[in-house]
């Protein structure tokens, strides 16, 4: 069975918004139950189906740690894909625009459009359409709530605004049956590091805010001006405020500042590059380090910059691999992040190139070196640095 087109009569639509308030109403009814999270999100989905009047519905959560979205709740999906099927973040990915945006993203017909692109996932399933919302916890964005039609369907105003007031909703319910024993921890928040914790929590919620934004903003100027040297353009400053929002992801109290784990940094940006192109794989080790922020943001900027610059100048067609291994304990505590291509090489690197001028300036900005060596297997380059918070 297709899903159902809307109806277009007004006693349609007027059909059509006294189901959504019902099954809001109902959604309403089920989060005050007495039951866990996942639960209430597997009987949630049934629902979003019912109002929407189609078949395939996901809940998304983002993962800092591997910087993609999780699907945790869904009807209509293949067994065994809760938990287990991830997809991307990347501005390209309809639901990773929507999450990095905190803006709605509807698709009639993938066949029809070149700016996003369909996920294996969707291949799979024989998804042709799509609109998808986020979730916000404080402002911030928890993940994305999506609904797919096996045939194309021209969404309307009224199913967006359904979904916004869903996603609404589940957010305030997720606020609360997430971590069920917040309040309590609150109420007894008196020692200085539990303090320190909720501040920081607060603080991630409104810069991740403010990034949601920033990447917004670039999404709007994208569709105002053509060309693909712009379009380039835009996406090289899109990723780097991604790798400066996904250090803020990391960030764990301590009572000497804003530390960033910076093995979790590192292996998260590489999985949010990864995710922007295809045909290029990354290995990734890393011993546990950690760092301030104002520290660890150069580092992560240099390996962004460094591993796009494989990518946009060191692979063809075929694609490749980039190696990556951050290394504590080097000379006089010091640290080391080595990246390494198995590309083309750089026979006559652009010394005065933006892209490795800035790698320069960062490396100065904490203490760091960096060094360059490329031939006709691939290029590397390592960053040496204090390890000093």
């Amino acid at each position: 069975m297709e899903d159902r087109p809307h109806e277009t009569s007004d006693s349609g639509k007027l059909d059509k918004l006294r189901r959504h308030i019902r099954i809001l109403v109902d959604i309403g009814r089920l989060s005050v139950e007495d039951v866990d999270l996942d639960r209430f999100l597997d009987r949630a989905v049934i629902q979003i189906a019912r109002a929407v009047e189609i078949h395939h519905v996901k809940v998304l959560r983002y993962r800092p740690e591997a910087s993609d979205l999780l699907l945790v709740a869904g009807v209509g999906w293949k067994e065994g894909v809760a938990h287990t099927a991830t997809f991307s973040v990347d501005l390209r990915s309809p639901p990773g625009r929507a999450f990095q945006t905190g803006e709605p993203v509807s698709i009639k017909d993938f066949s029809e459009q070149e700016e996003y692109i369909r996920s294996d996932f969707l291949n799979q399933h024989g998804i042709v359409s799509l609109s998808n919302v986020p979730v916000l916890i404080g402002g911030a964005a928890w993940g994305v709530l999506e609904v797919d039609s096996t045939t194309p369907r021209d969404f309307t105003e009224d199913t967006t605004d359904f979904l916004t007031a869903t996603a609404a909703l589940l957010g305030t319910v997720l606020h609360h049956k997430a971590r069920p024993d917040e309040q309590a921890r609150l109420m007894a928040a008196v020692a200085e590091s539990q303090k320190r914790e909720i501040l920081l929590r607060e603080m991630q919620h409104r810069v991740k805010n403010n990034f949601q934004l920033v990447l917004s903003s670039i999404s709007i100027q994208k569709h105002r001006y053509g060309g693909a040297e712009v379009h380039r353009a835009l996406n090289h400053v899109a990723s780097r405020i991604n790798a400066i929002s996904l250090a803020h992801d990391q960030l764990a109290p301590r009572p000497e500042g804003q530390i960033v784990r910076l093995s979790h940094y590192v292996r998260a940006l590489c999985s949010a590059i990864r995710q922007q192109v295809e045909q290029v794989e990354f290995d990734v080790e890393c011993d546990e380090l950690e760092l301030n922020i104002d520290r660890a943001l150069p580092v992560g900027l240099i390996l962004n910059e460094t591993a796009m610059n494989s990518i946009k100048h060191a692979f063809g067609t075929e694609g490749g691999r980039i190696k990556v291994s951050l290394v504590g304990g080097i000379g006089y505590g010091e640290a080391r992040l080595t990246m390494s291509d198995n590309g083309r090489g750089m026979h006559s690197p652009n010394k005065s190139g933006s892209g490795l001028k800035l790698i320069v300036s960062l490396a100065r900005q904490i203490g760091g070196t960096v060094n360059h060596e490329s031939n006709h297997g691939g290029t590397t380059t390592t960053l040496t640095f204090p390890l000093i918070s």
